[in-house]
């Protein structure tokens, strides 16, 4: 029984390293981009509190996808899926990139707790659907595909 278990941790440590390394390579992930998009009418029944969460959403993606835009619009994209080598150095550059946007990313989120909710709420509201009109145009990319 012991051996089981320590053979099933074993076994799921393997597996975390090595998923961590598949997705060195990847622009961004599916779990970064907003799922829904509202109306006007859907984000006027939100309470303060729930509206900064989504302006805090849509800065995440907006901030993590537009510097990579001309490279991809779509999440998971490798590296070597638009003919760039997946060698160390352009994993470093990769790897970089998505620690410092993490870091900006944690910046902007204490800014926007602390003095969005000092904003009218129209004026969330209507940054929020501003956000989600840069969002769609950045999927749609110039192919004109979502």
């Amino acid at each position: 029984m012991l051996r089981l278990i320590i053979s099933f941790f074993f076994l799921l440590t393997i597996s975390t390293v090595f998923a961590q390394k598949a997705n060195e390579a990847v622009f961004f992930s599916q779990k970064k981009q907003v799922n829904k998009f509202h109306t006007i009418g859907d984000l006027e029944d939100l309470k303060k509190g729930e509206l900064i969460q989504l302006y805090q959403d849509r800065v995440q993606e907006i901030i993590t996808v537009l510097p990579l835009l001309s490279l991809t619009n779509e999440a998971g994209v490798r590296l070597r899926d638009i003919g760039i080598k997946e060698d160390s150095r352009h994993l470093k550059i990769l790897k970089n990139n998505k620690e410092t946007t993490e870091k900006a990313l944690e910046i902007s989120y204490v800014t926007i707790e602390e003095l969005v909710p000092y904003a009218d709420t129209e004026k969330i509201i209507w940054t929020i659907l501003y956000f989600e009109e840069i969002i769609k145009k950045m999927r749609i990319g110039m192919n004109g595909n979502f």
